[in-house]
């Protein structure tokens, strides 16, 4: 897609193009066009393109995965808000980026829980700390969430202590009472964690998803739902269970999903965003969700390359495109985008996300909504 070319028309994803495994660019930059092939089409709501991811939230903003975050990005405009799950001793699931709340809850000023430090191996990594696969979810709830990394948003210790671990059945109450108030749906955009290790233990994750997505009718084509994961088994699984959205996460292209390591299988991300490989992944889900670098490789000295082929191969093996994640800080950015010379300061991000969704990427992640809406708004306006 020639990064110069803009829509001639305000666009939108509907849920049909997204249940048919099959937005096809169209057109230019934003436009997505059903294809109606592939797993059927979802009727109903629909979705601005590009649209806006909360990344955990406004996590630039607020700690993240807190009510207070999820709130601010509803408030701010985001299109849909992202969840990352991770199941309690008692098999409850609560929002958390990840099992080990060492670095996001308040857990070690608790000397009750001080013998509950342990050392683990989550995916190959060894990590000391406090899991959630520890607590029940009352004793989770005796915690409060506080800023994952304070030497980058020290702003956001403003607000440690303020809130609690989120239970997801707590998330689904939220969205429907702000539907209500709002008059439209709430769009969630859920990750399961770790779910082949969680399922070594006992806690599966997707069958307890399935249940409350069940439980509040967003199982359905055409629910206000996006079901994610770095392992596309877990997707397999889950597309057994409920008919929403589906879409495969991917990190770097030299990297393997966790679930293909431990079944052997030597594909790694550059295989998946093959043709070959996208057509395996519509086999069983309707959109991709790769590293930023996927859809713009940096060059050898971090600097802002040349656009991959993966948008228009997606699009053509009928993948919608959900790629993570953009930060505002210079830290985050690549090098020909930071200004000064402190890495916590705000770079050009407003270029990165003009750059990115000229790709015409369907949609991205972000922890700064109002800034990715800021630059959406260009490629979504007549």
């Amino acid at each position: 897609m020639d990064k110069a070319q803009r829509p001639g028309r305000r666009t939108v994803l509907s849920v049909a193009a997204l249940g048919a495994g099959a937005a096809v660019l169209g057109g230019g930059a934003g436009t997505a066009v059903a294809a109606g092939r592939g797993h059927g089409g979802h009727g109903g709501g629909e979705l601005p393109v590009p649209l806006v991811v909360a990344h955990r939230g406004a996590s630039g903003y607020r700690p993240e995965h807190t009510f207070g975050s999820y709130q601010l990005a509803l408030d701010m405009g985001a299109d849909v808000i992202e969840q990352d799950l991770v199941p309690t001793k008692d098999g409850r699931l609560v929002c958390r980026h990840e099992n080990d709340i060492t670095a996001t809850t308040d857990v070690a000023d608790h000397p009750e829980f001080a013998g509950r430090k342990t050392t683990k191996t989550v995916d190959g990594v060894q990590l000391t700390g406090w899991f959630t696969e520890d607590f029940t979810l009352a004793e989770l709830k005796t915690l409060r969430a506080k800023e994952r990394i304070p030497q980058t948003r020290q702003h956001n210790t403003l607000y440690d202590g303020r809130w609690q671990v989120p239970e997801f059945e707590e998330v689904l109450q939220w969205a429907e009472r702000e539907g209500r108030k709002r008059g439209r749906r709430i769009w969630l955009h859920i990750e399961t964690k770790h779910p082949s290790y969680f399922r070594k233990l006992g806690l599966g994750l997707e069958e307890r998803l399935a249940k409350l997505l069940r439980q509040y009718g967003r199982h359905k084509k055409d629910s206000p739902i996006f079901l994610q994961s770095f392992e596309p088994s877990s997707i397999q699984r889950l597309d057994k269970l409920v008919d929403c959205p589906k879409v495969v996460l991917l990190g770097t292209l030299k990297t393997q999903p966790w679930d293909f390591k431990e079944a052997g299988d030597k594909r790694t991300v550059a295989d998946l965003v093959k043709p070959e490989g996208l057509r395996w992944i519509a086999s069983f889900a309707q959109g991709i969700g790769p590293d930023l670098t996927v859809i713009i490789p940096r060059t050898a000295d971090g600097k802002l390359g040349t656009p991959s082929s993966v948008v228009k191969d997606a699009h053509d093996a009928g993948l919608v495109l959900h790629p993570y994640t953009v930060r505002n800080e210079n830290t985050f950015l690549p090098v020909d985008l930071r200004k000064g010379s402190d890495p916590n300061a705000y770079g050009d991000s407003l270029a990165y996300f003009k750059a990115l969704f000229a790709t015409g990427i369907d949609g991205l992640f972000s922890d700064n909504p109002d800034t990715a809406l800021l630059v959406a708004a260009e490629f979504r306006k007549s």
